[in-house]
């Protein structure tokens, strides 16, 4: 039941988020780190040290992340807060009064944010991996920080130490249905200040977050899919088996 609860309210969450992105901004495909344990284990680190600090993931326990290849120890010395224990669910202490007083609205919770973004945008992890690269700043939000798929966000943009300081360049073009008018029309971005990793390494980086994102809202779906695989192998033999002794029981009738 909590689980429903939390993906209803990301799929509430998500039409907003949808209209939002309507102004059709192109997104970039994200590389599939899924089944790649060093890039879901970095994901996991970057998550909880730059997400886990306004967003829960409260379906998903630490402990789980021994799925990706991690020990108790490891989860206990570099992945947990003060406090927290292995077997913890990995909540917040941010209230939602005070998140909804700080940036207009509670943070959504990330269990599922993937699967939600894949039911209102189609692909959530090109979604997400697009969203989380094309943050820049902006002097009249009150975050100081906007973004090019999620106009006006409420979100300031938590991992710029990693990207640094960028603006939004926008040039003036003739409407492509009215020529009688103007739009703004997006002209790339300015860096105004370095962060502390290349344009590669942050793309790497948020490649491995998107595809930890991914994993943790369905961890066992790799699981599910080879079960699919047998399943579907032992109903084809058992049909044809089914089969066989309809021919034969028939065969004898006539």
């Amino acid at each position: 039941m909590k689980l429903l609860k939390k993906l209803l309210a990301a799929l509430a969450f998500a039409p907003a988020v949808a209209l939002a992105a309507g102004g059709g901004f192109p997104l970039d495909a994200a590389p599939d780190h899924t089944r790649d344990l060093a890039s879901l284990q970095n994901g996991a680190k970057i998550f909880v040290n730059y997400c886990l600090n306004c967003h829960a993931a409260s379906n998903m326990r630490y402990n789980r992340m021994r799925d990706i290849g991690l020990t108790d120890e490891q989860i206990k010395n570099n992945l947990l807060f003060a406090g927290n224990k292995v077997g913890d669910l990995m909540t917040v202490t941010l209230s939602a009064k005070d998140a909804k007083e700080w940036f207009g609205a509670a943070p959504p919770d990330l269990s599922v944010i993937a699967r939600a973004k894949a039911s209102a945008e189609g692909s959530g992890p090109d979604w997400l991996y697009t969203y989380l690269r094309t943050f820049y700043k902006d002097d009249t939000r009150p975050t100081g920080w906007n973004n090019m798929v999620f106009p006006n966000v409420g979100m300031p943009h938590a991992l710029w130490e990693l990207q640094g300081i960028r603006t939004a360049k926008f040039e003036e073009a003739k409407d492509p249905h009215d020529h009688s008018k103007t739009i703004h029309r997006f002209a790339g971005f300015e860096q105004v200040k370095p962060g502390k990793l290349s344009n590669l390494e942050y793309d790497r980086d948020v490649a491995d977050l998107v595809s930890f994102m991914t994993w943790m809202a369905e961890p066992v779906q790799d699981t599910r899919r080879r079960l699919g695989v047998w399943v579907f192998l032992f109903l084809s033999v058992f049909a044809f088996l089914a089969w066989l002794l309809n021919r034969s029981y028939w065969k004898e009738v006539k």
